[in-house]
């Protein structure tokens, strides 16, 4: 088997709000039609045999909940990943501090902010400046963060480090080379036999299709709501996946549950053109 080759057409993308490099027009059409208790039309639910492994509406209690491990375990099982498929201790440390061969710190610095934007879960409040100081935020199952600036948006929008991390993950980039110079292959080929790889797909058109705000909607029960690109589950099995490869600790702080942005919120997030709106201004509106 040519595992070089096998990584290289995987284009493994790391943090996904990601580009696939893939046409929706090549998602199987017996997967068109998303569950029917999902609540997320096409593509916005993913593939059907994984949408139950994704996030549900959080009920009292839950909000920005994070996973925990013995449910990051068995999300990871469910999509075709464990334990073996992690990078070791050495090489996690390596790659997060930008060492091992051909590391870059910036690089690492840039995929830190990501992993803090995608686990902003209870007891990983993000810190931005405002007017009357540093304010804490704790805001994932909303699938919205605040920037360091003070800026509520999506996970997704065009100035996110989860969506500028492109420029790492792209075939023949950063991310690619480092993995495969310092002994992850494993890995590599571990996500692109996953879930990871469909999921990618659906993550990829969903995106496409959501404009600067990245926003996704949601209707269950006669309710229709509102929440950002990141909790469509697509993009968070896509992002669990790659977390959990890192360190399943990691994919364990992502939020357990969904929660629909107060409806003011969404809307001024559509209005905005770049699908950001200050903090300050909305912040009342969140539990």
């Amino acid at each position: 088997m040519d595992t070089k080759r096998i990584v290289r057409r995987g284009a493994v993308v790391l943090f996904a709000l990601m580009t696939a490099g893939a046409l929706v027009t090549g998602l199987p059409a017996a997967e068109a039609a998303p569950p029917r208790d999902s609540g997320f039309a096409f593509p916005f639910a993913g593939a059907p045999a994984f949408v139950h492994l994704a996030p549900t509406e959080a009920g009292p209690g839950r909000l920005n909940q994070p996973l925990g491990l013995a449910a990051a375990d068995a999300v990871a099982a469910g999509i075709g990943l464990g334990r073996g498929d992690v990078m070791s201790d050495r090489q996690y440390r390596a790659f997060v501090t930008g060492g091992g061969v051909g590391g870059s710190r910036a690089a690492a610095k840039e995929i830190d902010a990501c992993v803090a934007i995608l686990t902003n879960t209870v007891g990983r409040p993000l810190i931005s400046r405002s007017d009357t100081g540093p304010t804490r935020s704790v805001l994932a199952s909303y699938g919205v963060y605040v920037t360091t600036n003070g800026l509520l948006q999506s996970p997704a929008n065009a100035s996110a480090p989860t969506r500028k991390v492109n420029t790492l993950i792209a075939p023949g980039g950063y991310v690619g080379d480092w993995l495969r110079a310092n002994g992850a292959t494993r890995t590599l080929i571990a996500l692109y036999r996953s879930a990871y790889t469909v999921e990618a797909l659906y993550g990829f058109a969903a995106q496409q299709m959501s404009g600067a705000a990245q926003l996704v909607t949601n209707t269950a029960n006669g309710t229709t709501s509102t929440v950002g690109m990141s909790m469509a589950p697509p993009l968070w099995l896509v992002n669990f996946a790659l977390l959990y490869v890192m360190k399943p600790s990691l994919a364990a702080a992502m939020p357990a549950h969904w929660a629909p942005i107060p409806p003011a919120v969404a809307r001024a997030i559509k209005a905005s053109p770049t699908g950001q709106v200050p903090y300050s201004a909305y912040q009342r509106y969140f539990r």
